[in-house]
């Protein structure tokens, strides 16, 4: 078996499990000190059907890519990379959108998450649903992305789902450690050391997915002389080259490739190719300086005295201290 490539879904569910179990966190204790604990078996509920929620989006999307490549079997090895390179890219930009907009919101998460509950404490007949729609926000959110980061590599076999379900796992037992047995970890930190791990494993994704259309364009210029001329870049231009990728700009495979082993951990983590092509190689360092220098200047910023930021739909709460 092949665990490496358990290795992403693992490190994204940790990081978006902590989230969640931290607003559930939250919420236990607030409603322990407003002496609401009858309504702790809604926000139970709302991690179960989160899940469940987020376990059926993922085969919701599998049924659609068997239904999409059974529809037109001569254009399967056209279909099915096409589709992962789709997910790949909705997955790519929900994560690197979350990544960013939840270390700005990160300090602002108690005083939000207590906002809210205060608001459904005060609609005495529907608090359960308010509790309960809170927390499975909060689930549905984080488990969607694992779910699109899965669908773009949904020809990797039941080992990426494995990863999430451990990292699942990996975050409920923090959430035991800092909220029952008041086990101190520095959660600003695990959260900046992770987000890194994500901007790199996002910045793979860029590579990987530039590989799927490129193979999606190349089995399609093969499937008729009307489409032969889709792949633009001909061997009078360079000896090695892929369909529309261009150039190849280093070749690693006899000194590290990626099949075997450190190599085939740093190409599930972090996209690493032993063969990489112009456009792959300047869509990962464009990312990296794009989106990976957005959230390294989220770290630092800081909002201006006396303005805090409250998500729409919520009133501001006159404490924000953690």
């Amino acid at each position: 078996m092949d665990f490496s490539t358990a290795l992403p879904t693992f490190v994204i569910t940790l990081r978006e499990g902590v989230e969640a179990a931290l607003v559930v966190g939250i919420v236990l204790a607030l409603l322990k000190k407003a002496k609401q604990s009858q309504l702790n078996s809604w926000v139970y509920a709302g991690v179960g059907v989160g899940i469940v929620v987020s376990a059926l989006i993922g085969v919701l999307f599998s049924w659609i890519i068997q239904i999409l490549g059974a529809a037109n079997p001569q254009y399967t090895t056209v279909v099915e990379p096409a589709l992962e390179g789709v997910f790949s890219v909705l997955a790519i930009a929900m994560l690197s959108w979350m990544l960013i907009w939840m270390t700005k919101q990160a300090r602002f998460m108690k005083a939000t998450v207590e906002g809210a509950v205060t608001e459904a404490l005060t609609q005495n007949s529907n608090a359960g649903w308010g509790v309960f729609t809170l927390i499975l926000i909060a689930v549905v959110r984080e488990g969607f992305e694992t779910v699109l980061f899965v669908a773009a590599n949904f020809q990797q076999g039941l080992m990426p789902a494995l990863g999430a379900i451990a990292g699942l796992v990996a975050a409920s037992a923090i959430g035991v450690l800092l909220f029952k047995w008041g086990v101190k970890i520095n959660i600003r930190q695990f959260f900046q050391v992770m987000g890194v791990f994500l901007v790199l494993i996002v910045a793979g994704l860029v590579v990987s997915a530039l590989k799927h259309f490129d193979e999606a364009v190349a089995n399609l210029a093969l499937s008729s002389r009307a489409t032969e001329s889709l792949c633009f870049y001909y061997e009078r231009f360079t000896k090695v080259h892929s369909c529309i990728l261009g150039p190849m700009v280093s070749n690693t495979s006899t000194i590290l490739p990626d099949e075997k082993f450190p190599g085939i951990i740093l190409k599930s983590l972090f996209g690493y190719r032993d063969n990489l092509y112009l456009v792959q190689a300047v869509g990962y360092v464009a990312f990296l300086l794009t989106i990976g220098g957005l959230y390294f200047r989220s770290l630092g910023g800081a909002s201006p005295q006396g303005k805090k930021n409250i998500p729409f739909g919520q009133k501001p709460i006159s404490s924000t201290k953690d």
